[in-house]
């Protein structure tokens, strides 16, 4: 498998619009690159261009696995860490939506049973 294009300019604008239009200002995103596992056959380790980005107490990562390819998940602690039930995106826009529509729901949850 070769190398995973970084993210493009129109992805990193899509990400960021959509961040902003959620949170109602804009959203320091960092670029990174995470290590997964692509293929659960091997356990070989693939660098994938990350998207990061921290709203509250909650941290966001978006990995390019490939051309139109996509994973994500959120977390508060290593030990909470929660994806969307969708392993892998071919549409960035349902990934950044599904995944902030997931962790409202959860934030939404949590203080609900908490209270």
């Amino acid at each position: 498998m070769g190398e995973i294009p970084d993210f493009t300019e129109s992805e990193l604008w899509l990400i960021n619009s959509t961040l902003e239009e959620r949170y109602g200002a804009p959203c320091e995103i960092q670029l990174a690159e995470s290590e997964l596992r692509l293929d659960r056959g091997k356990t070989e380790l693939t660098p994938c261009p990350t998207v990061y980005w921290e709203a509250g107490d909650c941290h966001f990562v978006i990995a390019k696995t490939g051309d139109r390819r996509y994973r994500c998940q959120f977390f508060y602690r290593i030990h909470q860490m929660y994806g969307t039930g969708v392993e892998e995106y071919d549409d960035l826009t349902e990934c950044v939506v599904t995944l902030l529509q997931v962790q409202a729901d959860h934030q939404l949850s949590e203080h609900t049973d908490g209270a």
